[in-house]
């Protein structure tokens, strides 16, 4: 039986978790090969101080920031089959991450199959139809080094893993051009000092404009947090004030709110999110529509229905991501080994607009259909079942959502506490 070739774009965590399955399963797949646009593995946890643009002219893919610690602790994070050090309290700064994947990498010997400083190009599919037999899908691969030499190369499957943090959300504000001030996104925001002492007005609340808002209070800026969520009844730090969403820029360069008021900033940052981008694709000739915020349709938001052997890893939002990826991989390969049978390409069409209509028609807006949230645990459940590999312990769920509760009340304090797994069932806090 001839070996499945398969290309991984990106060696970030998905990517990693991908490489490593595949070379678990050499009897059935060849040695993958991985395409990294930067020199090291990471992907967004690879801290990088520039912004802007790499020498090669290409776009920074981190929005790593400096004292950015995790948001779910260690217990929660790791892959199911692959501890943090026992030593390291529950939540991390950024460079933890970053080892630990550097760790994972050398665990399973995935650096000899990278190619770093390598960018994708082109991945086309090629139909090929012989009488009588099912139409088969190869996949031309055109990637470039350093020095800007460009190969293609064919492969059986390609795993999409190049993640959706680096190509920056900016919403359309009327009158923006009138600013007089600075305007950035939190893609190109790497430490508070340079902010000290300025008014800085946060679009966004989730967890970055929270987060960088309070690392800007602490440095004396003054910080106008405009979102248009429920407002936060919780303490916030002294130096940070909410407000109602941003709907304009006056003439004079003042920022007109929701609400009517208006107020002057030095400082726009938008923690507005990131748009899905993948140069390399032609959707349309994939049957896929890729927006700002969703690509679709995707199969158990995994593979688009016309061509199940070009598979997304970790495309969903507000999830826990190393395990997701790793039940995300693990279904994949099953479906790829022929251990799992997919449903004919219609079929699974209609299953993936079904379910869409059922979310919009339960109040679930266009922009948040890859939101999961309390849906990502049967979800993950469901990938184990129909692959036949163990389904992740409850703990992981319950200690996740401990953590959102504690985060809603403490946000400035949550991360003092450590956490221990005592079983599959249970944690207990140990400080």
């Amino acid at each position: 039986m001839m070996l499945q070739r398969v290309a991984v774009v990106g060696a970030g965590a998905a990517g990693l978790c991908t490489a490593r399955h595949i070379l678990s399963h050499l009897n059935i797949f060849a040695p993958p090969v991985v395409f990294e646009l930067t020199g090291n593995v990471g992907g967004t946890w690879c801290y990088d101080e520039r912004v802007g643009t790499y020498d090669n002219g290409r776009p920074i893919h981190s929005s790593m920031y400096r004292d950015l610690r995790t948001n779910l602790p260690k217990e929660v994070m790791m892959f199911p089959d692959f501890p943090f050090d026992p030593q390291l309290n529950s939540f991390l700064p950024h460079q933890e991450v970053q080892r630990y994947l550097e760790r994972y990498c050398q665990s399973y010997n995935i650096r000899p199959h990278i190619r770093f400083n390598t960018a994708v190009e082109k991945v086309k599919p090629v139909v090929l139809t012989t009488e009588g037999e099912e139409a088969r899908t190869t996949w031309e691969v055109t990637s470039s080094d350093s020095s800007g030499y460009e190969k293609t190369e064919t492969f059986d499957t390609v795993f999409v893993c190049s993640g959706h943090y680096s190509d920056p959300h900016i919403p359309d504000i009327p009158g923006i051009e009138n600013f007089k001030g600075k305007v950035l996104h939190s893609h190109a925001y790497r430490y508070a000092e340079p902010f000290s002492g300025q008014s800085v007005v946060v679009l966004g609340a989730k967890a970055s404009g929270l987060d960088i808002s309070i690392e800007l209070a602490k440095v004396g800026a003054q910080v106008t947090l405009s979102h248009g969520r429920p407002r936060f009844t919780f303490p916030l730090p002294s130096g940070i004030q909410q407000s109602s969403p941003m709907v304009a820029v006056e003439e004079d360069g003042l920022i007109r709110f929701q609400d009517g008021s208006v107020g002057a900033a030095d400082v726009l940052m938008f923690c507005t999110g990131y748009n899905f981008r993948y140069p390399f694709l032609d959707a349309a000739q994939l049957g896929l529509e890729i927006q700002d915020h969703l690509v679709s349709p995707l199969y158990h938001f995994l593979m688009p229905p016309a061509f199940p052997s070009l598979i997304f890893i970790g495309i969903c939002k507000m999830i826990c991501p190393f395990p997701n990826f790793d039940c995300q991989v693990r279904f994949a390969l099953a479906v790829l080994d022929g251990s799992v049978t997919l449903p004919s390409a219609t079929q699974m069409e209609d299953e993936v607009r079904r379910n869409q209509q059922e979310k919009v028609k339960q109040g679930v807006q266009q922009h948040h259909l890859l939101i999961m949230e309390q849906h990502q645990w049967d979800y993950c459940q469901m990938l184990a079942r129909t692959a036949g590999f163990p389904p992740l312990p409850p703990v992981i769920r319950s200690l996740y959502e401990e953590v959102r509760r504690q985060r809603q009340v403490e946000p400035e304090n949550y991360r003092r506490i450590n956490y221990r797994w005592i079983s599959d069932t249970q944690w207990e806090v140990i400080n």
